[in-house]
């Protein structure tokens, strides 16, 4: 497969480097050392998909032009259009003319999500009560500094992204249920801190996120009838842990299995590798849970801002 690289910030340089021999040119407007400054300019012959990390504002439009010419698109998360019905034409081009288009969201592929997912799956939690997840990093002075991410709903698009898509490949559902707890501004204009829950439906969901976070961090705990699971951190931080907690009754101190890794960041390579299977398998992609996201998000996105304009 030849692929182009399109945006060469910190995660197209990531995306250049796994792609290895088979990307054959680079674009960005601005950016050192690249191959073309347009998109357009690259001849459309010379290569068959593009990796896009390029920032919201000129996604649908890249989107767009690449689908309409029958090129498959891994393209950064979060996909948001303008108009929902923007995605159901990024669909429909998809359809149309055979192109994959997948939105990434690499820690899909952290080795202990996987864990996980399988202990969940094979049900050795039982009834499932509640899970909690916190991811905060320590980035807002970048975000401030930024021209601009600190807008709008500030850290959850960004991370409460993840967050909540975790929830789906976890549980297999897309919780319509979520509200807001918190949100705060600490540092910056746009929020910096939010916390959101699912209430309605077991299990309930809380999730946390912050940019005030000086140690990058992230939890995930998840209680059932039968024991519990818990990751620790994530291997591009490492060492990252899962331990799984076998209940036993009426109580007692439980038999306790946890895998620790200390390694590279796998999931770069891991979703590039899913991205070709995907356009082998003729898949449409994920555009679906795009909707989704982009419907909780925005439902929550004005009482975020309130609430950090009162922070």
């Amino acid at each position: 497969m030849r692929v182009i690289v399109a945006g060469m910030g910190v995660q197209g340089h990531k995306r250049r480097r796994v792609a290895g021999d088979e990307c054959v040119a680079t674009v960005d407007p601005v950016g050192d050392g690249v191959d073309y400054r347009d998109i357009e300019a690259v001849p459309l012959e010379s290569y068959d998909a593009a990796l896009c990390c390029i920032p919201d504002g000129p996604k649908r439009e890249m989107l767009t032009y690449l689908l309409s010419n029958g090129k498959h698109v891994l393209v950064e998360k979060p996909l948001w259009t303008p108009a929902l019905s923007d995605i159901d034409e990024l669909e429909r081009l998809s359809e149309l003319n055979d192109a994959v288009c997948y939105t990434a969201y690499n820690h899909r592929f952290e080795p202990h999500f996987v864990g996980l997912k399988a202990l969940l799956d094979d049900g050795a939690l039982g009834e499932l009560y509640s899970c909690r997840m916190f991811y905060g990093n320590g980035t807002a002075k970048l975000v401030r500094d930024s021209v601009w991410r600190d807008e709008g709903a500030g850290v959850l698009p960004d991370l409460g992204s993840h967050l909540l898509d975790t929830t789906e490949f976890l549980f297999g559902v897309q919780r319509e249920d979520f509200s807001l707890v918190a949100a705060n501004a600490f540092e910056n204009r746009a929020a910096d801190h939010v916390i959101i829950s699912a209430e309605a439906a077991r299990p309930r969901i809380e999730l946390e996120m912050t940019l005030l976070s000086w140690r990058n961090h992230f939890t995930c705990d998840v209680y059932g009838e039968l024991g519990s699971a818990h990751v620790s951190s994530l291997c591009k931080w490492g060492p990252s842990s899962l331990t799984f907690y076998s209940r036993i009754m009426p109580a007692g101190r439980p038999p306790q299995q946890t895998t620790t890794l200390v390694q590279d960041d796998p999931t770069w390579e891991a979703e590039y590798h899913h991205f070709k299977q995907l356009i082998k398998a003729r898949s449409r992609g994920n555009l679906s849970t795009d909707k989704w996201l982009m419907q909780r998000i925005d439902a929550l996105s004005g009482a975020v801002i309130e609430g950090a304009s009162r922070a």
